[in-house]
């Protein structure tokens, strides 16, 4: 969970306070890109207001955000990010894309139950990276 800390003017006489901030954070065009490459595991949930099962999976996500902190939890709407998710191809939603190290290494469609996100998460954290490198090469030069 990310901490936000918040000051008074003066610092001797009044303690720091401290309040958590939402684990989740909402990704647009202008910042996917940036988020996926500057971190080691970005997870992205592709959704949309009106999608009922979009709106089952979002407190799943949410949850594994809180129980995750390593992890960044990034959720793109859909209807407001029309272009961007043109350009990732997604059709269905929800989509759960995860990024390890800047490389897309999931992306399925549909909702998944706390214990398939935390499979996903656990799966994607034990990956040998320099493995999956080693294989993009090959497929990149056919």
């Amino acid at each position: 969970m990310v901490l936000a800390r918040t000051t008074l003017d003066d610092m001797n006489s009044v303690p720091t306070i401290w309040s958590s901030a939402m684990a989740t954070r909402n990704l647009t065009a202008n910042d996917i890109q940036s988020t996926v490459v500057e971190n080691d595991i970005v997870l992205v949930d592709f959704w949309a207001s009106w999608c009922g099962p979009c709106r089952q999976f979002g407190p799943v996500f949410e949850k594994a955000s809180e129980e995750h902190p390593d992890v960044v939890f990034g959720k793109v709407d859909t209807e407001a990010e029309q272009a961007l998710a043109a350009q990732l191809s997604i059709t269905s939603i929800p989509t759960l894309m995860a990024f390890r190290e800047g490389i897309l290494v999931f992306n399925q469609a549909g909702a998944l139950p706390a214990a398939g996100l935390k499979q996903v998460i656990e799966a994607v954290k034990g990956l040998d990276m320099e493995q999956v490198r080693s294989q993009l090469v090959p497929a990149q030069e056919s």
